[in-house]
């Protein structure tokens, strides 16, 4: 008799096969990415080809390491392993690398990183800011080793040597390159004494200028006040930075060229015009004092210059006549009150004083009635033992102590008897 499996044990049994087959560990497929929206974290979408659809998943950790955009419909190579979810008994495979397929990843993240600026504006000629026609320092953003910075400099000389450049040592390919344009982009424009910024290095490969495809350094080239001139790679090279950047130049002397005048012809003619416009702009100026002044000479208060002070001299008077006014009636008015206070504090004075001097009187007869004269003179003696000590009291002494006793007309010895 057939012994019957259970659903869960079979599923048990087939995920034990997916995970044990080696063929099954490490798969390698190409496909079309089919039913893909991005989620928050982990990643659930599809692989087709003409026959067949498998389901994929991707980890969060695995999905933010991919350099590019995934997008519906884009053909890829993925690096995985197949697994059964035995809940559902579906296969899918997980998903661990990830590349575009056919023109490769920096290309295909170069397009959809210049969709992406593009549609925000950052490649806008309106935004494109004119070079200066006569750069007084110039700040050079590249490697101090390279071929770049010594065409710039040779080329600058040449036609211009009154321009002094301004080297910002960085390092122009590799990992922290980016960073590293983009913080002396920045450090350039903290500085008032510049006038133009040049970024630039050699040729390379697509992997080797791709750090001028970054996005912090595109930024940072849109958000520079100086104007930048990019000269990234040779004439057929074009990165985002070429697209942001205010002048693209084919080389460093191309560059170094649109940041100097043509000719000495060019700065004599530029000269004279300056020259012009200072004279124009003086000319104007005086013209303009001129018609400030005559309105001024023509101006009522130089005509009758008493009309400047005749509403003070008004509000003067005005307020010396209320002053007075007021002081008169306070005058009045301290008088009233003295002439009321003086009648009624009299008699309450005197009589307040009267009762102070009769009880002075009292206090004075007091005190005589205590003075130790006039007691001793109505017959009483003070008592002192041999230290001098006052004896209050019969428990003072005891017989035959010596005392003393302070009498009206003088003193005398004693001994006490019992």
């Amino acid at each position: 008799m057939a012994e019957y499996l259970s659903v869960s044990l079979l599923t048990k049994y087939l995920k034990a096969k997916f995970d044990k087959d080696p063929y099954l560990e490490r798969v390698y497929l190409t496909g079309e990415v089919s039913n893909f929206r991005q989620r928050p974290s982990h990643q659930y979408f599809a692989l087709k080809d003409e026959n067949a659809v498998i389901q994929a998943t991707m980890w969060a950790g695995n999905f933010r390491k991919l350099n590019f955009q995934l997008e519906e419909g884009m053909k890829v190579l993925a690096i995985g392993r197949v697994a059964l979810y035995a809940p559902n008994g579906s296969y899918s495979i997980q998903i661990e690398e990830l590349v575009p397929d056919g023109i490769g990843a920096l290309a295909v993240q170069f397009e959809q990183l210049k969709k992406k600026l593009t549609a925000e504006g950052l490649f806008d000629d309106r935004h494109k800011q004119a070079l200066p026609q006569f750069s007084k320092k110039i700040a050079v953003v590249t490697s101090p080793s390279g071929a770049v910075i010594r065409d710039i400099i040779t080329t600058v000389n040449r036609r211009f040597p009154m321009s002094e450049i301004v080297l910002y040592p960085t390092k122009v390919q590799g990992e922290g390159s980016a960073q590293e344009i983009a913080e002396n982009i920045r450090r350039a424009n903290l500085r008032e004494d510049i006038d133009l910024l040049i970024i630039g290095r050699g040729g390379g490969s697509i992997e080797d200028l791709w750090c001028f495809n970054e996005e912090i350094v595109v930024r940072a080239i849109f958000e520079s006040r100086l104007p930048i001139i990019s000269s990234v790679g040779h004439e057929t090279d074009t990165t985002l930075s070429d697209f942001a950047a205010d002048r693209r130049a084919a080389t460093p002397t191309a560059a170094a060229e649109l940041a100097t005048p043509n000719s000495k012809a060019d700065l004599l003619a530029w000269l004279a015009d300056a020259e012009q416009r200072e004279r124009n702009a003086l000319l104007n100026l005086t013209k303009q004092l001129r018609i400030r002044l005559e309105k001024l000479s023509n101006a009522v208060v130089f005509r009758q210059p008493e009309r400047l002070y005749d509403g003070h001299i008004m509000k003067l008077e005005q307020l010396t006549e209320r002053m007075h006014r007021l002081t008169e009636q306070k005058l009045t008015q301290g008088k009233h009150d003295y002439s009321m206070l003086d009648s009624r504090l009299t008699p309450a004075y005197k009589k307040l004083l009267e009762a102070r001097k009769h009880r002075f009187e009292q206090l004075y007869q007091a005190m005589l009635l205590l003075d130790i004269s006039n007691i001793k003179a109505r017959g009483f003696a003070l008592v002192t033992n041999e230290d001098g000590k006052i004896i209050k009291s019969k428990k003072d002494v005891k017989a035959g102590d010596k005392v003393e006793l302070d009498l009206a007309d003088g003193k005398v010895g004693a001994t006490i008897a019992n």
